[in-house]
């Protein structure tokens, strides 16, 4: 069978590795001149920086697109499990460390924060329960498939729905389970990991932390961006063909079924479409004279980012690879990203790769991918947004470490929604399409298969089962098992 993916972000190299591996002839179109999506790298003034992603977990996904190709994964990729999570600093000079081991974490927070090790650890047991119970069905499976619903697993951990906290939010769950201010700050701040409100998401996103303190967060050697590298050459060695910057104009449909794609005039014939683009512009731009699933096309949108590369001209003992600087009133910032603002006071990640790989910077300096949480583009004045927003970072980094940071910077570039949009097609700049404010949030996302059209797929963090790296690689894991299904109704 002859299959077209459109866009060689993570989702997209995956599949077309699956799809390759089991004997499918797969054509990758990508509009960039280079594979990853929001995955990618750049370089400025002996400086390099991760673009995008910046937290690696779930390594197994990756390790098991190398196995299903029958290639040897260590010349390719290694990564390495991070001893410490992160580092968390408050306004007050409060710091934290977490570490990757969970009653080494337990003791520092009662130590820090004065909380018996006892909640702590019973909070990610909490989080590894849900995950046990809930992460199979909603995660690694289609939910858009009854037979997923008939399995007994499925039958057995629908009995338990209550212990899900889904009638509650996030902030609600861990009030009641950690109850000191610092701590559920801490563990609010998972909501961020798919772009959604910890006061308005449903408690059962409480599974996220285990994700991060249970199975371990990871650095991959050379960076973040080595992920699309590694599948990227996986992919060509399964015989996956590239064709860069080659933007796909159009996806042809002919009696409710996939006949091939359109660049610019000239159709080429396929089998099967898979799209890992944006679900919004997949439909708008590819498909816009089919139907389109309107109420999942407006559903709220997830945040975007607003991010300040920066080469720093000096080493921060204090700081990790990780490192979170909080805001002081957390449900202000929040309530500020849903009315299209940024906070006076941000919470601030920094993410340092130069800790792990020194030559991500000169002798003596660091990279600093400095991000807040930004809302999705809807017209602000982004320019009066980013200038205001340095001048607080600045102040609010240059007094929690006791260092004035600007005449540090040797370097800056700037990301903002608006970018974010335009390079990587994500609407509005919307980091993971749909937010999941909802406790139907699950359901409502696109489903890895057409409902209407035969032979069209989709996969990435706009579709089911979400943003982020982990996700994303499970998206075409399902995808290419629903295609594999549909093979002989197809053919």
């Amino acid at each position: 069978m002859r299959v077209a993916v459109i866009g060689a972000g993570v989702a997209g190299l995956a599949l077309a590795v699956r799809l390759a591996s089991a004997g499918h002839e797969v054509d990758v179109f990508e509009a960039n001149d280079q594979p990853g999506g929001k995955l990618s790298e750049f370089s400025m003034e002996g400086y390099r920086f991760d673009a995008g992603p910046s937290l690696f977990t779930m390594p197994q996904y990756v390790e098991e697109l190398f196995a299903l190709a029958g290639q040897d994964m260590a010349p390719h990729f290694q990564y390495q499990r991070l001893p410490v999570l992160c580092q968390y600093f408050w306004n007050d000079h409060t710091r934290l460390t977490a570490h990757a081991d969970a009653h080494a974490f337990a003791r520092e927070v009662e130590q820090t924060l004065g909380v018996p090790t006892t909640r702590t650890l019973e909070a990610l047991r909490d989080s590894e329960r849900k995950y046990q119970l809930t992460g199979r069905i909603f995660l690694e499976q289609s939910l858009h498939k009854a037979a997923t619903w008939c399995q007994t697993d499925v039958l057995r951990a629908l009995l338990q729905l209550p212990r899900y906290d889904l009638f509650t939010t996030m902030n609600a769950a861990n009030e009641r389970r950690l109850k000191h201010p610092k701590l559920v700050q801490l563990f609010n701040r998972f909501a961020t990991y798919n772009g959604s409100n910890p006061y308005r998401t449903p408690g059962l996103l409480t599974i996220i932390p285990h994700f991060e303190h249970g199975i371990g967060a990871f650095y991959p050697q050379g960076g973040m961006y080595s992920i699309a590298k590694a599948l990227w050459w996986l992919a060509e060695r399964q015989g996956v063909r590239f064709r860069f910057r080659t933007p796909v104009s159009g996806i042809e449909v002919k009696s409710r079924r996939v006949v091939g794609i359109r660049i610019g005039a000239e159709v080429l014939p396929f089998d099967a479409v898979a799209s890992n683009m944006d679900i919004w512009f997949t439909y708008r731009k590819l498909m816009p004279d089919q139907p389109a699933p309107e109420r999942v096309l407006h559903q709220e949108k997830s945040t975007s980012a607003l991010i300040f590369y920066w080469g720093i001209r000096r080493q921060f003992t204090e700081l990790d690879l990780h490192n979170i600087f909080f805001s002081q009133d957390y449900r202000h910032e929040f309530d500020c990203l849903t009315q299209g603002a940024i906070s006076d006071d941000p919470t601030i990640y920094v993410n340092i790769t130069s800790k792990y790989t020194p030559a991500d910077a000169p002798p003596g300096c660091e990279n600093w991918f400095t991000m807040v949480n930004a809302p999705y583009n809807a017209g602000q004045d982004w320019d009066m947004l980013i200038d205001h927003t340095r001048q607080r970072l600045l102040a609010k980094l240059s007094s929690v470490l006791g260092t004035p940071i600007e005449p540090l910077i040797a370097c800056e570039s700037v990301l903002d929604p608006r970018g974010i949009e335009r390079r990587t097609a994500s609407h509005l700049g919307a980091l993971y399409g749909a937010s999941s404010n909802n406790r139907m949030a699950a359901f409502l996302r696109h489903p890895n298969f057409s409902r209407r059209i035969r032979g069209l797929y989709f996969c990435g963090g706009s579709v089911h089962p979400g943003g982020g790296i982990p996700l994303a690689l499970l998206s075409a894991r399902i995808a290419a098992g629903l295609l594999q299904e549909d093979l002989l109704t197809l053919e």
